[in-house]
Parts: C-alpha cells; structure tokens; sequence
C-alpha cells in the first residue's frame, strides 16, 4: 500500500497549467481592514499618469479586479491595491486601489500599509527613524513616513492631498428614514458625514451588532445625496468628482479617544479601520467649526476599536476652496502571502459576491 500521507508530507507545491494566469499577492490589514497587495502577474497597464492607468484598467482588465476582489478568492468587504510607476521621477511609486465596485480616489488604510510594506520588503533604503515615501494616488501626491525602531516599523503617519469642506449642515430626505443633517467634504474623496448626535432619528448605535442597519442607511443617505447635490465638483479632476461613501459619526466607546467614524462606501462596504481619507475630510471639518488646530492630535475609532490618529499640519488655498492638509496616523500588519490561479476553464474565474 502506497503511504499516502508520506506523499503529502513530500509533495505541498502545486504545479499549475501554463494556460493559468498566476497573480501573486502580499495580504495585510491596517486596522481590521484588509488589503490584497498584487505583486506581480497582472498584465501591464498603458499610461503615464495614475490616472491614466485607471482608466486602462477600468476599460481592460477590470475582470481581474472581480476575480480577486469577489469571490472565492475574496468576499464582498475585499480591499486590493496594484503597484505603478509614479507620475514623475520626484515620487517613488505610484498606486491604484481597488474594491468591490471599483477603483477608488484615495485610500488611507492602504496607504499606511504599503508604506509599512515597503519597509519590510527593503523597497526603500530603510533607515532608524522616519522613512519617507512619496506615493502617487489617483487623488494626487501623498508624502508617508514609515517610522522604525531597531528594525521593526512601529507605525506609520501620511499628510494626505489638501481636504476641504464643500459645505456643513446641509440637509437631505432619505426615503423611508425621513430629514438628514450632513456635512461633505473632501479627504482624497468625497464623503458625506452624519453625526448621529444630530439625527437621533437614526437609532442605531456603531456597533458590530448594527452592521446590517448601518450598511443600509449609509447606501440609502449615499444614493439620497447624489440625486440632489449637484456640486460634488472636484477643483481640478472631472474623474474625482464623486461621492465614495457615508460616514457616521458618534460618541467614541473609549472615552480617551475624541469620536467613532464608521464608513460605508462603495457598493455597502463597511471599514473596519477609521477610514484614512474619512480622518482627512474630519480634520477639515474640525477646522471649519474650529474645534482643531494646528498640531492638535484626535484619536478617531473604528467599528473595530482600532484608532487613527488625525492632526492638523497646515491650511493652504486649494482652488475655491480654503483647504487643510491633514496627518493620519496608524499601523498595519501582514496577514498572508497568496499566489491566485485564474483558470480560462473555470466558469466562476472572474468572482461572484453573495451577501
């Protein structure tokens, strides 16, 4: 009788079809929240700026997007991102980032950690102290500093593309939940904010036990907003002229820390981190109600309990807009190291999502 188990024991490398495209990734979370780092397999994309290169994705290869986002590879929160070449040869890299309904403007969590990644992997000439990236995002430049300590990345802080608020305390009628008061502002992307201290209507708490009640009304209040705010205008780029997502605000569950931020964006996806561009587009709208200033910190947590640290660097004119650039800070880790096999032969190679 053949030992079976010994085979097993002696045979763990899986020797796939030429026919079958590989696509390696690097798995890690920043707060809870995933990131499927695509490393190397996936057709080279046509461009010379990020924004170029979305748009070759986009029209190309957005099956791949599904594919590795969707399931069975992946599930319906998934969160990825495909490393570019930068803009220009004063940054290091550039970035596109990628989700259950397509490719978003900015992404904070990711930001923290593929500058945590670069650390770790040697892509930069790693040094004691901070660590300087210049990162090109579909919503502009982003300047990360990966802090280490005796080898090891204790965390990570970015200044994020100037934020703005467009306006605070508007008001919109959700079908089937009535009046909303919110803010929207701009962080890399555009969000409407609701604090639940001003809509009680609204009863749910930012609890694990509420996802489904907070998916709901954050599609609903997103879907409301869009039909009637016509001036989600970037100042410069028509393609980041639109709204991501909802994010509710309400009373921290540690009281050290200053609120909670749950974010809802894309098609329903909930972040389990504080949402890095939502920190941004918060900061903005501390300063316009003055209740930040510059090099004052806030701890912002998640539905999670993970925490951002958010600061005011400095404010700056930004089109029409008086603008500030914000600090957010936050640690991720690497969960998982993948090499995905995509078989043409395969009737569910390009993902489905069940909810």
């Amino acid at each position: 009788m053949p030992n079976i188990y010994q085979n097993i024991c002696n045979n763990t490398d899986y020797k796939s079809d030429p026919s079958v495209l590989q696509i390696k990734t690097i798995d890690m979370h920043t707060g809870g929240e995933p990131l499927r780092v695509i490393v190397s397999g996936f057709p080279e994309l046509k461009g010379n700026t990020v924004l170029e290169y979305r748009r070759d994705i986009k029209e190309n290869y957005d099956y791949l997007r599904t594919a590795l986002m969707f399931e069975p590879r992946g599930h319906a929160d998934m969160y990825g991102c495909i490393l570019l070449p930068p803009n220009d040869e004063d940054a290091d890299f550039g970035i596109l980032f990628m989700h259950n309904e397509g490719y978003s403007s900015m992404c904070g969590h990711a930001i923290i950690a593929i500058s945590t990644l670069a650390a770790k992997m040697n892509w930069i000439n790693v040094k004691e102290g901070e660590n300087e990236l210049k990162i090109d995002a579909p919503c502009g430049r982003i300047i990360s500093y990966a802090n280490m300590v005796n080898g090891e990345v204790t965390g990570v802080k970015f200044h994020c593309v100037p934020s703005f608020v467009v306006s605070l305390d508007r008001i919109v009628n959700v079908p089937g939940i009535g009046n909303v008061v919110y803010d929207l502002a701009y962080g890399g992307a555009f969000y409407a904010y609701v604090d639940l201290r001003k809509n009680t209507h609204l009863n749910f708490g930012l609890t694990e036990e509420n996802y489904r009640a907070i998916i709901q009304a954050g599609v609903d209040i997103k879907h409301a907003v869009m039909s009637q705010d016509k001036d989600i205008q970037h100042p410069f780029e028509e393609d980041l002229s639109f709204l991501y997502g909802t994010i509710f605000i309400d009373e921290p569950m540690d009281i050290d820390n200053h609120s909670r931020n749950v974010c809802v964006f894309a098609d329903g996806e909930v972040d389990r981190s504080p949402t890095g561009s939502g920190v941004s587009g918060r900061i903005a709208i501390e300063k316009a109600r003055n209740a930040i200033d510059t090099n004052q910190f806030i701890t912002i947590e998640s539905i999670t309990g993970s925490t951002f640290i958010g600061s005011l660097v400095k404010e700056e004119k930004f089109g029409s807009f008086k603008a500030v650039i914000p600090q957010v800070e936050g640690t991720a880790f690497v969960t998982g190291i993948n090499t995905f096999l995509i078989d043409p032969k395969d009737p569910m190679k390009n993902g489905f999502i069940l909810r």
